[in-house]
């Protein structure tokens, strides 16, 4: 209960700030999109429950046979985004937007629904679930997040493997104060533009 109010209080205390910037975001994507700024996709989220979450579309869309498709073959070595392969689809502002997490804005509105909290493991798609070996699925014993031990700890230089280790790290030890400490991480981390593709 106390995360779930912590959760609405620094969402909405921010949001002088966030909403603003979000707006902006969006306004630059819709004009370089020529459309829909907002992206909204099917994730997995608490005890494997499916929700819509929503982001800022940073990438064209694609053209056929562009289309993204997941096949994990050994999750000790894959990689969602690797340094020496940019997504081609990806636009200019979007690169930034990315490389600054301004995408990931408007997750703050699927927090104020309760889908998503401030904290947590990334929500992933079903593709991917789908694939998960049996203890990845502890993942969803809670809330999924928008900042996490992950993003604090290398974001997308991470393998997925280590990803999921941080991530039942913090369903086996989450806290109020882990909380904190992760959101401040994270924020850093953020500034920092590390693991930021």
């Amino acid at each position: 209960m106390l995360k779930r109010v912590l959760d609405v209080y620094i969402t909405l205390v921010a949001a002088p700030f966030w909403v603003p910037l979000m707006s902006v975001a969006a306004v630059l994507l819709a004009i370089e999109l020529r459309g829909n700024p907002f992206f909204i996709q099917e994730r997995v989220g608490l005890h494997g429950r499916p929700f819509r979450m929503i982001k800022l579309r940073t990438m064209r869309h694609p053209r056929p046979g562009e289309e993204d498709h997941y096949v994990v073959q050994d999750f000790s070595e894959f990689v969602f985004a690797p340094p020496d392969s940019p997504n081609p689809r990806i636009t200019r502002f979007g690169a930034i937007a990315r490389k600054t997490s301004i995408d990931e804005l408007p997750n703050l509105f699927n927090v104020l629904k309760g889908e998503m909290s401030l904290v947590g493991p990334r929500p992933e798609v079903p593709e991917i679930v789908a694939q998960y070996p049996e203890e990845y699925h502890r993942r969803h014993d809670v809330l999924p997040g928008i900042a996490g031990l992950a993003q604090m700890n290398g974001r997308s230089d991470l393998t997925y493997d280590e990803t999921a280790t941080y991530d039942l790290d913090y369903v086996d030890h989450h806290s109020v104060l882990t909380d904190i400490k992760i959101l401040f991480g994270t924020a850093l981390g953020v500034a920092r533009g590390s693991g930021a593709r």
